[in-house]
């Protein structure tokens, strides 16, 4: 079951721990049975030094056999011991993993709901580096929890009661040892939170970059801006440098600290213990018991801080994740929203009012577009025709009006049913790593190989993919990097074929094509355009010919509004961006 079934998003906490927990809660039977068992392998751990002061109490009664027998049983006791720590590791491996696994789930569930306008602000590198961010805090925190936190508790606890047994004055100091150091502790760990985050948000902001710069590097060569791109990352790595220097300087400065604490307490405990030896009140075998308890938990006093800092600067780097992550989502769908029936394929555009970071993009906009009529989209950069279909597609909230399909307002309609009855050509095509045959059967995963095949026929894409080493199983590289923009474009034209939608948007969906190419596809888009409602955005008026209505946009304002021979005829926009065009048309 989809993991966005199972769990309700708006029910998902935002603050560090409370995610956690919600997290934990999910395998909340893993989680107990960890510390359960982590809590009996402490307490068995810590009263393995009771064997001290048994087999030194024997040796000085001169009693050979329980001296033998203890032992003896000394090192079948660390096995029994140490075998309840592989079972807790057994048990803080499902708990972990499980958590990690769910934490991924949801994270990467709430992110495919965020709007357009969200990923458009960030590096994908970033929102990757939060993501890790928050899923590592599972893997460190839950093992710092386990064999850090709660076994040091436990130890504490059975420590101090058995110094209690031996001096309750000597008890009485390390339990105040322990209260100073917590309470020391607490007050640092504030600022190492703070550090953390500052330290976590620098990754993220140098992983962003390098995954730009490198996503980029044709651009950044042929510009020859390899210095300016070092610069920029020395800055960066300057920037994490210094983030990182305070994090670690401010964790030696913890260190330091507790060093002279657990020198001041130590001190008068031993002072006590061998005082009270002296007098002959406990035995030496007392005593060694307690020099092996305080010798075994010295390291975890000693870097309780560290245990503190650890823990802060995870939740550090959890909270920089999930502030960014689960910000209020820009475009949601009204509760019992309903999926979008199209019949016919009519958009209507009524009284439509949209502002872009506070310039009017549209204003009192209305427009008709009849079903199957093919619009031919045409304007200056900044007229607002890729604004246009964002906002068909419900990329962006409109400030006023309404879009409608079929006489279904987009707006409370599911965002996903609206765009399963469009189908878009980007003017810069988007392909995975993955295979070509993936890629077109994109939009419809369960496509055989033969629709694949006939559909990038239909493309005139598939003569060129024969010629690739694996054909239809050749991995195109990141963003397609290993094709060519027309044959690019020709992939994101096959994968809009192959999705079929009674809505077809081409944004530019010939710019990357040879003439000859644009030919050969300007026959296969025919037969894709046929029974559609078709929106074409292009700058080369050749492919807008054969369109049945053509607008021209300028401003956000509907300037001119007809067929192609009709526009050339009123001699305005339209005619004189065609007669600039008049040599490079294609001619048939």
């Amino acid at each position: 079951m989809p993991i966005e079934k199972e769990i309700k998003i708006a029910e998902i906490p935002k603050t560090p721990w409370r995610f956690f927990i919600y997290i934990s809660r999910i395998h909340k039977k893993w989680a107990l049975f960890a510390i359960v068992v982590v809590w009996v392998a402490s307490t068995a751990g810590t009263l393995l030094s009771y064997f001290f002061k048994l087999i030194i109490d024997a040796v000085e009664l001169d009693d050979y056999d329980s001296a033998m027998f203890w032992a003896l049983l000394y090192p079948v006791a660390i096995l029994l011991v140490q075998l309840t720590y592989r079972l807790s590791g057994y048990a803080g491996a499902y708990w972990t993993s499980h958590s990690n696994k769910s934490a991924m789930d949801i994270l990467t569930a709430y992110l495919l709901k965020h709007s357009h306008g969200y990923f458009i602000d960030r590096f994908a590198g970033s929102i990757t580096s939060k993501v890790r961010n928050v899923t590592s805090a599972f893997d460190e925190t839950i093992p710092d929890f386990l064999w850090g936190h709660l076994t040091a508790m436990v130890t504490f606890l059975i420590t101090f009661v058995i110094i209690a047994r031996v001096d309750f004055k000597s008890s009485l100091v390390f339990i105040a040892l322990i209260f100073v150091l917590i309470f020391i502790n607490k007050k640092f760990a504030y600022k190492k939170s703070v550090l953390s985050k500052k330290n976590a948000e620098a990754s993220s902001l140098l992983q962003g970059q390098v995954t730009d710069t490198f996503s980029n590097i044709s651009t950044v060569r042929q510009y020859v801006m390899g210095e300016h791109e070092k610069g920029k990352l020395r800055h960066l790595t300057q920037n994490k440098f210094n983030t990182g220097m305070a994090n670690w300087l401010y964790t030696e400065k913890m260190l330091l600290t507790n060093s002279i604490i657990l020198f001041f307490f130590a001190f008068v405990m031993f002072w006590l213990l061998v005082d009270k030896w002296g007098q002959g009140l406990i035995t030496t075998g007392d005593f060694v018991l307690v020099l092996a308890l305080v010798s075994q938990i010295t390291g975890t006093l000693l870097f309780i801080g560290r245990a503190f800092n650890a823990t802060a600067r995870t939740i550090g780097e959890l909270k920089e994740g999930l502030d960014d992550i689960f910000i209020p989502y820009e475009i949601e769908n009204i509760s019992n929203a309903l999926d979008l029936k199209v019949s016919e394929g009519r958009v209507d555009w009524k009284d439509v009012d949209f502002n872009f970071s506070g310039v009017k993009v549209f204003d009192n906009f209305n427009l008709e577009i009849p079903s199957r009529q093919r619009l031919g989209l045409v304007g200056s950069s900044g007229a607002g025709k890729s604004t246009f279909v964002s906002l068909i597609l419900r990329q962006h909230e409109i400030k006023g009006g309404v879009i409608e399909i079929d006489g279904q307002d987009i707006s409370k309609i599911t965002q996903d049913s609206l765009r399963e009855a469009i189908a878009v050509v980007p003017q810069e095509p988007s392909l995975f790593h993955r295979t070509i045959r993936e890629n077109i059967a994109y939009s419809k995963p369960k496509a055989s190989l033969d629709e694949v095949i006939a559909i990038a026929k239909l493309a005139n894409a598939h003569e060129f993919i024969q010629k690739l080493p694996q054909g239809y199983d050749t991995l195109v590289g990141e963003r397609g990097i290993k094709l060519s923009g027309g044959q690019k474009q020709r992939v994101a034209i096959a994968r809009a074929m192959l999705k079929n939608a009674p809505i077809l948007i081409l944004d530019e969906a010939t710019s990357a094509l040879d003439s000859e190419s644009e030919k050969e596809i300007q026959k296969a888009l025919h037969t894709l355009m046929e029974g559609k409602t078709v929106i074409a955005i292009a700058h080369r008026l050749s492919t807008l010919r054969e369109m049945d209505r053509i607008i021209v946009l300028e401003e956000g304002i509907i300037k001119e509004d007809g067929n192609h021979e009709s526009l050339l005829n009123i001699d305005g926009l339209y005619a004189n961006l065609w007669q600039h065009q008049a040599g490079g048309f294609i001619n048939e």
